[in-house]
This record gives C-alpha cells, sequence and structure tokens, in this order.
C-alpha cells in the first residue's frame, strides 16, 4: 500500500509555556498514579507526560463534604488540595 505513512515520518512534537514534549497525549489529572500501575495496558514511555494531582507549598483544608458525586457517567470529585 503506498497510501499508508510511516509513523516515523509524523512529527507530534508539541510546546506548551516552556515545556517540550514529544506527542500530545497526556493522562488526565491524578488517573495514572506512580506509572507503574498502568504498564500493562499502556507503555508510560509512549505518552507526551502524565499529569499528576496538584501540589502547593503550604496545607490547605480541602473542599468541604460532598465533595464526591456519583453521575451517570461515573463519578465526580472536588476534594480540593489538602
Amino acid at each position: 500500500m503506498e497510501n499508508v505513512i510511516d509513523q516515523g515520518d509524523v512529527d507530534l512534537r508539541v510546546r506548551i509555556g516552556g515545556l517540550h514534549l514529544q506527542n500530545p497525549v497526556l493522562t488526565a489529572s491524578g488517573t495514572f498514579g506512580y506509572g507503574r500501575e498502568l504498564t500493562a495496558f499502556v507503555n508510560p514511555a509512549r505518552l507526551g507526560g502524565i499529569v499528576a494531582k496538584g501540589i502547593s507549598l503550604a496545607p490547605r483544608p480541602g473542599n468541604p463534604p460532598p465533595r464526591v458525586v456519583e453521575t451517570a457517567c461515573g463519578m465526580l470529585n472536588a476534594i480540593g488540595l489538602e
């Protein structure tokens, strides 16, 4: 097939602010643990990056309850930084 594109021919590199990534594929915030937990499903080296949960320099109280709600499509949470 002459119309097949070799993956090596596609440049997916992106720059977000001052951060340079090999591709734009990122995990959703806090869904990938330390990366090792999901290696049976995804090779972390193939991702552009892993998005960690938020952090702060000082402790914060977090959001008041209720902080988790079930929806038809899954769960939503707003724990906050605690």
